[in-house]
């Protein structure tokens, strides 16, 4: 039984709309990552400027023993974006995480970005975030999960894979 979830991807693909859709229906603590940035990193981001491993080691540390301290299953935002961030977050955890990203083309982020309001992260960060993705590795446990679809056939997809690491 996996008891930790990550909801991983760009800014913009949907992990705080799926996360906590997913926690809902599951049963399941839901975090949004988001809300465990320092503020230096919101500052920065809203400024158009990325953040690099620096400014995010102290986050993915955070996530991680959120994780490993939030009671019974959760469901927990974050981009996760290379493997490196994954592995912090798995140590600090101190359990199997399953990563599920959310993931689709860069024009489909593009346009949500554009459309959304009042959030830190502009869209001109969005290219640099592709060029750290690193998707899922063989080795990792975890999932894709192509976006690029109505929202509710995304949630069913995750919940069937949070339902099925469940049990």
């Amino acid at each position: 039984m996996t008891r930790c979830y990550v909801i991983m991807g760009v800014s913009g693909c949907g992990k705080s709309t799926v996360g906590q859709a997913v926690a809902d229906a599951c049963e399941m603590t839901f975090v949004d990552g988001d809300d465990l940035h320092p503020k230096s990193n919101i500052v920065k981001m809203s400024s158009g400027r990325p953040l690099d491993d620096h400014d995010r080691q102290p986050w993915l540390e955070e996530v991680g023993r959120v994780l490993a301290e939030t009671a019974g299953p959760v469901v927990l935002g974050c981009s996760a974006l290379k493997r490196a961030y994954r592995d912090i977050i798995r140590a600090r955890a101190e359990e199997p995480v399953c990563f599920i990203h959310l993931d689709a083309a860069q024009d489909v982020l593009a346009r949500r970005l554009n459309a959304r309001a009042n959030h830190f992260m502009p869209a001109t960060l969005l290219d640099s975030q592709y060029a750290a993705l690193e998707p899922l590795d063989r080795s990792e446990l975890g999932q894709r999960v192509d976006i690029a679809r109505p929202i509710a056939a995304v949630i069913k997809d995750v919940q069937t894979v949070v339902r099925k690491n469940l049990q």
